[in-house]
């Protein structure tokens, strides 16, 4: 009797709705043609610092369905343990969901998974990161083909909109979270994207 309403509890607890977390309001961006392009490249050096971190690095890993395990806390770069694989689906769909550990709400218990109100998932494939250059992420964020179609002001508001990503500065534990803040990071996409979206040599 026990075993079945402990069953029935954690059923329950993994099929009701998670709590939605907020929305994060989008800064009002500089006009174009204000920022000059020594700027927007500063604000790209702060951006790039953002996106090859392990807490956003870690899941972008292009075609491949293995997200990986890097940073400090980890001691080496590696690919997630127990054989995780996302598939084509990118949320484990074929064998095992994501969400199966990363649940709604950051544990505090130590070397708990991390976890979001939203589906934890990997990025798109076309969104590679993991291991690549500076130039290379930059051209991929300023091209429609690469960036889901979006404009510097349309990628701004994703990270507005999208709450997984909101997950970076606020990681849990004592993980180390992405540089700066998500204001600040949203802020240096619309300076770098009023440059005319600069990117290194």
């Amino acid at each position: 009797m026990r075993a079945a309403l402990t069953r029935g509890l954690l059923a329950a607890a993994l099929i009701s709705p998670l709590p939605a977390r907020a929305e994060v309001q989008v800064p009002t961006g500089p006009a174009v043609g204000i920022v000059s392009q020594q700027e927007g490249l500063e604000a790209w050096d702060r951006i790039f610092a953002v996106v090859s971190h392990p807490r956003c690095a870690n899941c972008h890993v292009g075609p491949s369905d293995r997200p990986m395990w890097s940073g400090d806390s980890y001691g080496r770069t590696r690919p997630h343990g127990m054989n995780i694989r996302a598939g084509e689906s990118r949320i484990g769909a074929e064998t095992l969901p994501c969400a199966t550990c990363h649940l709604g709400k950051n544990s505090d218990v130590a070397h708990s998974p991390p976890a979001v109100p939203d589906d934890w998932r990997l990025a798109p494939v076309e969104a590679h990161w993991f291991g690549q250059s500076a130039p290379t992420i930059c051209n991929q964020l300023r091209d429609p083909a690469l960036n889901g179609d979006r404009t510097y002001a349309e990628l701004a508001e994703h990270l507005g909109h999208d709450v997984i990503l909101h997950w970076a500065w606020e990681p849990g534990g004592t993980r180390e979270p992405a540089p700066g803040t998500l204001h600040s990071h949203m802020e240096d996409i619309l300076v770098w994207g009023a440059a005319g979206m600069p990117c290194p040599q």
